[in-house]
């Protein structure tokens, strides 16, 4: 079975790469999307719609356009991978997992266990709970009939 699934949330680790790799290894039909992880280019995403003299609103401007990448990547996917870092809130993550659930989007969250209850919530919804990418590889192995 193709899948196309999104990768969201944390982009200072290589998770990202981890499940890529683990599933082309395993012949997985799988076609993988993500927002932007460059921070320059993503917070210059809207730059080309005239310059603001105030931050938040060039900040909002970009957001805008990035979202509207992010909400066409997360409606056409059979599912998402929500990854949330110890390190930094990734509260565009926890945005991205809000909208899966409206949608009724499956999706599995990856995190460590030292962020289970910040993120009680947001398990609640997903259809797993993940703690390292090998667990998402398998789910996906799984859910692909592999």
């Amino acid at each position: 079975m193709k899948l196309e699934v999104y990768l969201s949330g944390e982009i200072h680790t290589d998770w990202r790469e981890k499940i890529i790799q683990g599933c082309q290894d395993n012949d997985l039909d799988i076609v993988f999307t993500s927002a932007n992880t460059d921070h320059e280019s993503s917070d210059s995403a809207g730059d080309h719609l005239g310059a603001q003299d105030q931050q938040f609103v060039r900040d909002n401007q970009s957001a805008k356009v990035n979202a509207i990448k992010i909400k066409t990547l997360i409606e056409r996917c059979d599912i998402a991978i929500i990854r949330f870092g110890d390190k930094y809130k990734q509260w565009n993550a926890a945005f991205d997992a809000g909208y899966c659930a409206a949608l009724s989007k499956p999706y599995i969250t990856l995190h460590s266990e030292d962020i289970v209850h910040p993120l009680k919530e947001v398990d609640a919804s997903a259809q797993a709970w993940a703690t390292s990418v090998e667990q998402v590889i398998t789910t996906l192995k799984y859910i692909s009939d592999k």
